[in-house]
């Protein structure tokens, strides 16, 4: 049974030509078959009528989901200029989606909504209308105030949860990119994470190496000396349970996964190709280090499938189920 948390969930719908109000509505569905709590979706109503013909109910504050939601899916109104059609994105619809997440988030950081849940939107499309974010972290990170660089991207499944150091960098890059100072910050963000999100006291965080074999003592490359195990010193200093560099190739069998709340890797890949690998359906981004819960699915928007009834509503659900129990914890610890 999902933890429940006391306020509804807001969930923006994302780009409206997008699967997202397909997926969304489909939750809906299957609330009961997903375990999900109230929720209420925001965007706009005709692009959940394009792909679904459900009940809807319009709302005007988050709090009233809870009286609506057995019978309709609650919603809060967000227009889009010119009604989108599935599968072929305007400028207006990703206008839309930006101003969906905008009050999402809105709504929970004044603490009318629990969470906020983020569906899939075009990047192309609102780099069009003058969005200069890399994504929808940064711009959530920026609303709440908190610089990108303290915050962290988890990837969390029933078994695995990864975070990775650097993220969208070209590999060549990412040796570049490390400092002692990045790898404890985003390991400090990712325990106190631990904790606020997830109710684990005293987590405890693998670390892994960057080169083969963590480096074989600096034979396979220095960033483990000079740079990796600096940075878990300053983390075990100050009372954190920290351990490594791991060599990464050992990291992820089943044994290994149950020493540790975490895995911190160096770079995009190492931390996406095992959580991936054992959970592609039910693994879910969330935003550490923020003053609001905020998850998503790891999808994009499919628009080569939108509007033909062919999206998984899973990844939507574990992302929503996994915002409630955030929000749940962190009610209890704050």
């Amino acid at each position: 049974m999902v933890q429940t948390p006391s306020r509804p969930l807001a969930v923006s719908l994302g780009d409206p030509a997008g699967i997202g109000p397909e997926v969304v509505a489909k939750c809906w569905d299957g609330r009961a078959t997903f375990d999900l709590p109230p929720f209420v979706a925001i965007g706009d109503p005709r692009s959940i009528a394009h792909v679904w013909d459900g009940p809807l109910e319009l709302i005007d504050d988050p709090r009233q989901a809870d009286s609506v939601f057995d019978y309709a899916l609650p919603l809060i109104q967000i227009s889009s200029a010119d009604g989108d059609l599935p599968g072929r994105p305007s400028m207006s619809g990703a206008h839309c989606s930006l101003d969906s997440l905008e009050i999402a988030v809105g709504l929970a950081r004044s603490g009318s909504a629990g969470a906020v849940v983020t569906g899939p939107v075009s990047k192309e499309q609102l780099y069009g209308i003058g969005f200069s974010h890399p994504g929808q972290t940064e711009f959530v990170a920026e609303r709440c105030g908190v610089s990108h660089g303290n915050v962290a991207m988890m990837l969390a499944g029933p078994t695995l949860r990864t975070v990775p150091v650097t993220t969208h960098v070209p590999l060549a890059e990412v040796p570049h990119e490390l400092s002692a100072a990045l790898v404890e910050a985003r390991g400090r963000t990712t325990l106190r994470g631990l904790q606020r999100n997830f109710g684990i006291a005293e987590p405890t965080l693998a670390v892994s190496g960057l080169n083969p074999h963590a480096g074989e003592g600096g034979m396979l490359g220095r960033e483990e000396v000079e740079l990796i195990e600096p940075a878990i010193a300053a983390l075990r200093a100050e009372g954190w349970r920290v351990t490594g560099p791991h060599p990464a190739d050992t990291m992820f069998h089943a044994a290994a996964r149950a020493r540790y709340d975490a895995a911190l890797c160096m770079y995009h890949d190492q931390a996406l190709i095992p959580l991936k690998a054992l959970h592609f359906e039910d693994g879910v981004n969330v935003t550490l280090g923020l003053p609001i819960i905020r998850t998503a699915p790891d999808h994009g928007t499919a628009f080569d499938i939108a509007g033909q009834d062919r999206a998984d509503p899973r990844p939507m659900a574990s992302a929503i189920r996994m915002a409630a129990y955030c929000s749940a914890n962190r009610e209890l610890v704050e």
